[in-house]
């Protein structure tokens, strides 16, 4: 019998819509996060709340701020819920986005979004920009004009 592959597993836990809106995504990256066993369990019932989030360098290691994973009610003992979390990354990749940080004005790193690949959370961390309020105007006007022509493409194809 041949064997078949098994499809990559992406299951969204939560998400930061807000952050598009309010930054200029510069660069994506994906890490892992050094959870407790019961912040897991608590995250695959989907009770995180990523949006007030933040991601920091802490003694050349990066550490996840913020971020409320409320407590997983069956267990015994419970993590607290806004706990500074690691986040696993490569060396290199750790050196880079620290010297992106110190090099470039106005940026941070927060978290996009958190989910499940193939059984271990993992979270969107995008290096972001500030936007000014006249930039998130712009963005809106764009994003209307966008919706008004695919509703007028819709309604000539009828």
């Amino acid at each position: 019998m041949p064997k078949t592959a098994v499809p990559e597993q992406r299951a969204t836990l939560a998400q930061n819509r807000r952050a598009r809106f309010e930054y200029d995504v510069l660069e994506e990256l994906e890490a892992g996060i050094a959870l407790a066993g019961s912040e897991i369990k608590s995250m695959r019932q989907g009770h995180t709340n990523i949006a007030e989030g933040y991601a920091r360098f802490r003694d050349g290691e990066l550490w996840l701020y913020n971020v409320h994973v409320a407590p997983y009610l069956p267990a015994r003992e419970n993590h607290e819920p806004t706990r500074p979390r690691r986040l696993l990354l490569h060396r290199k990749e750790l050196d880079r986005w620290e010297r992106e940080l110190r090099e470039q004005p106005r940026t941070t790193i927060v978290p996009l979004r958190v989910y499940l690949r193939d059984g271990r959370a993992k979270v969107a961390l995008g290096l972001v920009r500030g936007r000014r309020q006249y930039d998130k105007r712009q963005a809106i006007a764009s994003r209307e004009a966008q919706r008004s022509m695919q509703r007028a493409l819709r309604h000539a194809q009828r």
